[in-house]
């Protein structure tokens, strides 16, 4: 299996995950055209892709969904709420009929050789979900958007391959910036999103010998990063209750306005 990121961040989020034989893409939160810029460093073209799992209805992850899924009519797949919020958004345009594949978390199903479970997560979204994917004997799971995780998620993220996992903000950055108070409040909260510690001490609990690539994303713009959030999640996992070091991980961080290294597993 592959994982990359064709962007990630507070401002859209586009991943790419698929086997030689089935293509997906996690959210589709940038222009048509960079989704494509991506795609095409993939050696992938859009027609070639199986299917677009969409985490939830905010727009840095559906921005370029109605005209990139129009033009190559490529199946959708997000639960009942997020195709509500879907249809709902102002940027979407007039959809083909049957795009649509309705599925619930904790159910699997399975698009090519790729077997997807989607799980909650805690956002302040219609009905929000990660996703983790397995083909074969390999795993990979994409995480971001969730302002706490419980043992439910360590579950879904246990004896993976890959992570792409949210590392948002740096709270210091947060609780001194320019964001208002409520707005503030909102990213700090249970259905808001993950600090760069939070996502060191939610690794700490997922970490094993087997997962040899770690991904962090979805930094904010304003109130986060690269260099601080990598340093801040080798830093708890260092200080963890486990016997990793930071300076043991395959770690890179995604960029908001490039694709990443191709990750192999």
């Amino acid at each position: 299996m592959r994982l990359c990121s064709i962007a990630s961040g507070s401002s859209g989020n586009c991943i790419y995950t698929g086997t030689d034989h089935t293509h997906l893409l996690i959210d589709t939160g940038i222009s048509k055209k960079r989704i494509e810029e991506g795609l095409k460093g993939l050696e992938i073209k859009g027609e070639e892709l199986n299917g677009i799992l969409v985490t939830h209805e905010h727009s840095d992850h559906i921005q370029g969904l109605g005209v990139f899924s129009r033009k190559y009519e490529i199946p959708i797949y997000a639960t009942k709420g997020t195709i509500e919020g879907i249809k709902s958004y102002s940027g979407l345009g007039k959809m083909p009929e049957g795009l649509y594949n309705e599925i619930q978390v904790d159910e699997r199903f399975t698009i090519g050789d790729i077997q997807i479970e989607p799980f909650a997560i805690s956002h302040d979204a219609n009905e929000p979900s990660a996703y983790r994917m397995e083909s074969e004997d390999k795993a990979v799971a994409v995480a971001t958007d969730l302002g706490m995780y419980t043992p439910y998620t360590v579950e879904h993220l246990k004896n993976l391959d890959a992570v792409l996992l949210e590392a948002n903000h740096d709270i210091h950055m947060l609780e001194v910036g320019s964001y208002p108070y409520y707005l503030k409040q909102r990213v700090m909260g249970d259905k808001g999103h993950l600090s760069n510690e939070l996502s060191g001490q939610l690794l700490c609990d997922i970490l094993h010998d087997g997962l040899k690539h770690i991904v962090l994303g979805h930094l904010s713009k304003e109130n986060n990063y690269a260099r601080l959030a990598y340093e801040t999640v080798k830093l708890e996992v260092t200080l963890g209750e486990n016997p990793y070091k930071g300076e043991d991980l395959d770690m890179l961080v995604a960029k908001r306005d490039s694709i990443s290294e191709i990750l192999e597993v």
